[in-house]
């Protein structure tokens, strides 16, 4: 499984941002794909998961209400619609895939894509 994320820019507080993560290779029809975040000096933090085949969500505390993950089956694409942002949302963002539901830490994820930076500023 490959992934490329794509979709990141600079943004003003309050704006919104469409992440999108494109899979190629992906053969399974279940599992789980998820985004996490890694601010300069900081752990890569878990944002959002959903399920491959249901589409059942889960999200952080911290973008509850803010942030919509979505997948588009035929495309083999996974988003990430980001709304209201704020400075402490700047990171570079990574998809991943191969994870299970509930899988929230990065180590339960078996693929990753490069990551595409997302600024917001004050």
């Amino acid at each position: 499984v490959q992934l490329q994320a794509s979709g990141g820019g600079l943004v003003q507080a309050g704006g919104s941002l469409r992440l999108s993560c494109a899979a190629s290779g992906r053969t399974f029809s279940s599992g789980v794909m998820g985004w996490f975040r890694q601010a300069p000096g900081k752990e890569r933090e878990f944002v959002a998961f959903i399920s491959w085949s249901y589409g059942r969500t889960y999200y952080a505390d911290s973008v509850k209400g803010r942030f919509s993950i979505s997948r588009d089956i035929a495309k083999n694409t996974m988003y990430l619609h980001m709304n209201s942002l704020k400075p402490e949302d700047t990171a570079v963002y990574y998809c991943a895939d191969g994870g299970s539901y509930g899988s929230t830490w990065a180590s339960e994820y078996d693929y990753w894509g490069q990551g595409t930076q997302v600024t917001v500023s004050s």
